[in-house]
């Protein structure tokens, strides 16, 4: 963040219109009951832990939907396709039991996300489900090249598609299956904040463009007895898996590399510092990061060289508690670490009695 490149406003202890502590709505010394200000963080603390609790259980469910989903739609295209001689439809159940396996791995990466910060993970779990998103990626794309091997051979070989009323029957169902559960998981995806869920609704989603691709080939196979047309739209299916795992990767291995977290909420926490610039001399080394649904936020600032620690803690909890609020959402899945440092004393208004040099007398 750098400097504030503002000095503090300095004004004599009791003056009118001066900037008090209750007037900045800092927590001043002796004015709080401690022990009720540390009854209210235990309480706001445990209400987190609930919430994130019902939300870990929200994301288990929500994968355990897609896997059911999933293991039907699989089965039905690959005895469907295979008993009209289609790859487009073959194709398409490949690219389900992609989604079933990704499915699968999506549930996993959310129950281990769920899990405290232990001995060996001290922040926690949260980097599973981008791991995952990952690994999606990676089986996406090879779904993507075993369709365009298969779709080749058959260009070569122009064997024949039978039953095509049964191809389309089955890509219909699909696609409003896909539709309902790749809405429920963005649904809890957002809600969640899970890569793993959301990385689980693009699959879907780009299964219903391809199943509805696939309805198309076959509706035109009909009408115009070109059955050369079933492998094309085989390939056709597969550009557009491929172009969903390199989307899916650029998501998950942002978060791997520890990249910033997004323009907005790097806004808000340097506001919500702003906010607070009568509480501090400086502020500067503003970082953030994601993992999961976890943020990580850090950041330096100033307080004066007097200043007692239990005043200066009290300032560093005032600025990290709002962060959080304003970052975590209600799940509140953040964690503020505010370094303090003491003024270096070169500024000539410390020599003033003002609202930020603390009152020796």
């Amino acid at each position: 963040m750098g400097k504030t490149g503002k000095k503090p406003v300095c004004k004599p202890s009791g003056e009118e219109g001066s900037d008090s502590d209750a007037d900045r709505g800092s927590p001043g010394p002796g004015e709080l009951d401690e022990k009720q200000v540390s009854a209210e963080r235990h309480a706001r603390k445990a209400a987190k832990e609930k919430q994130q609790e019902k939300a870990a259980k929200e994301k288990v469910d929500a994968a355990n939907v897609s896997i059911g989903s999933n293991t039907a739609l699989l089965v039905l295209k690959l005895v469907v396709g295979f008993m009209m001689g289609s790859v487009a439809v073959v194709a398409e159940g490949i690219h389900s039991g992609i989604d079933l396996l990704a499915a699968i791995i999506a549930a996993i990466a959310v129950r281990s996300s769920a899990r405290p910060a232990d001995k060996d993970h001290h922040y926690g779990h949260g980097k599973f489900e981008s791991v995952s998103g990952v690994v999606e990626a990676a089986l996406i794309f090879v779904a993507a090249v075993i369709i365009i091997y298969e779709a080749g051979n058959r260009l070569l070989g122009a064997g024949e598609v039978g039953h095509l009323g049964w191809g389309v029957a089955v890509m219909g169902i699909s696609v409003v299956v896909n539709i309902v559960v790749s809405r429920y998981l963005h649904a809890v995806a957002k809600k969640t904040d899970s890569v793993a869920l959301e990385a689980d609704s693009l699959h879907l989603s780009t299964d219903v463009i391809t199943s509805v691709g696939v309805m198309v080939g076959l509706a035109l196979i009909y009408i115009t007895d070109y059955h050369w047309l079933d492998p094309l739209v085989a390939i056709m299916v597969a550009a557009i898996i491929i172009k969903a795992a390199y989307d899916l990767t650029k998501v998950a291995a942002a978060e791997l590399v520890d990249a910033s977290l997004g323009d907005e909420e790097m806004a808000c926490i340097k506001r919500i510092v702003g906010e607070h610039e009568g509480m501090y001399v400086d502020a500067h080394k503003v970082r953030a990061r994601k993992a999961g649904g976890m943020r990580y936020v850090d950041l330096h600032i100033v307080v004066h060289r007097d200043m007692h620690v239990h005043d200066a803690h009290e300032v560093a909890h005032h600025i990290s508690e709002d962060i959080e609020k304003c970052i975590g959402g209600e799940l509140g899945k953040s964690e503020v670490l505010v370094h303090i440092e003491p003024c270096d004393g070169d500024c000539e208004e410390c020599e003033k009695d003002c609202g930020i040099k603390p009152d020796m007398h």
